[in-house]
């Protein structure tokens, strides 16, 4: 384009006739070189100059705050990594977690899995083994291996209805006492479970996660005193249906003792 322009300016200088003329394209030739040709020049200039500043706020101001921002957060993480969660202190509680479930899961699981087991006869072995399986979905078996073991309710011609009503609510207590503790046992297991899923946690947490943990472990305790609970409850009905049974015992003991004055006053009577 410039080379351009250099060629019509020198053919209008040599077509010029008068000097006039000549100073006629020299004003215009000199005002198109301002017009055009400098604003380019200036453009990159303006242009070299803008990039020039940015990098100098960049390697400024820029520079210093960003130098500054990561002075605080290496100060930050230190702080976290000496003070508040120290990584040998850390280290070292998740070496004495391991430690201890290493040394003590396998004695307690041990414990749990003692089996009692001491009846020798088919008919109570067969209720022993169901009262001792931690499963909620055979109390069909379990009430007929109890009526195998102890027997049914007397008939109406072989006892009286008081022998009859306390023997049927003595069985049903039993029963009911029974199928607590089989749910208590089953509940006991996952509790138990759950308390080995905390504390092979504990040993791999992350710091700061302590409260999660502990948060877990005191629905865990509450969970197992709501159990506790649930079993002293059924232990209350079954010290209940024995004051209630001695109770019907002795009145029992008391209509016979009537009856039999009545009939000694009789007799007497008699004679």
């Amino acid at each position: 384009m410039t080379f351009l322009f250099f060629v019509m300016f020198s053919w209008f200088v040599v077509q010029a006739k008068t000097r006039r003329q000549v100073l006629a394209l020299a004003l215009v030739g000199t005002t198109a070189t301002v017009l055009v040709a400098p604003p380019r020049v200036q453009a990159q200039t303006s242009l070299v100059g803008a990039i020039q500043a940015v990098l100098n706020v960049i390697n400024g101001v820029i520079h210093s705050g960003l130098s500054s921002i990561n002075s605080v957060r290496t100060a930050d993480n230190n702080f976290y990594r000496n003070v508040i969660w120290p990584v040998q202190l850390i280290n070292q509680a998740r070496a004495q977690v391991t430690q201890m479930i290493a040394q003590y899961r396998n004695l307690m699981w041990g414990i749990f899995r003692i089996n009692p087991s001491s009846a020798t006869l088919p008919a109570t072995q067969q209720l022993e083994q169901v009262m001792r399986n931690q499963q909620t979905n055979d109390f069909a078996l379990l009430t007929t291996n109890y009526g195998n073991a102890y027997g049914p309710v007397p008939v109406s011609t072989a006892a009286s209805p008081p022998d009859r009503a306390m023997t049927d609510m003595d069985d049903a207590l039993a029963l009911d006492t029974l199928k607590t503790l089989k749910k208590t046992d089953e509940a006991g297991t996952l509790t138990l479970q759950a308390g080995d899923q905390l504390e092979s946690g504990a040993g791999q947490a992350a710091p700061g996660s302590s409260p999660f943990l502990t948060a877990s472990a005191v629905v865990a305790s509450i969970q197992c005193q709501a159990l506790t609970q649930k079993m002293l409850a059924a232990e209350l009905r079954q010290e209940a249906a024995r004051l209630g049974h001695e109770s019907a015992l002795l009145k029992r003991s008391a209509t016979y003792t009537g009856q039999v004055g009545n009939q000694i006053i009789n007799l007497l009577k008699r004679n």
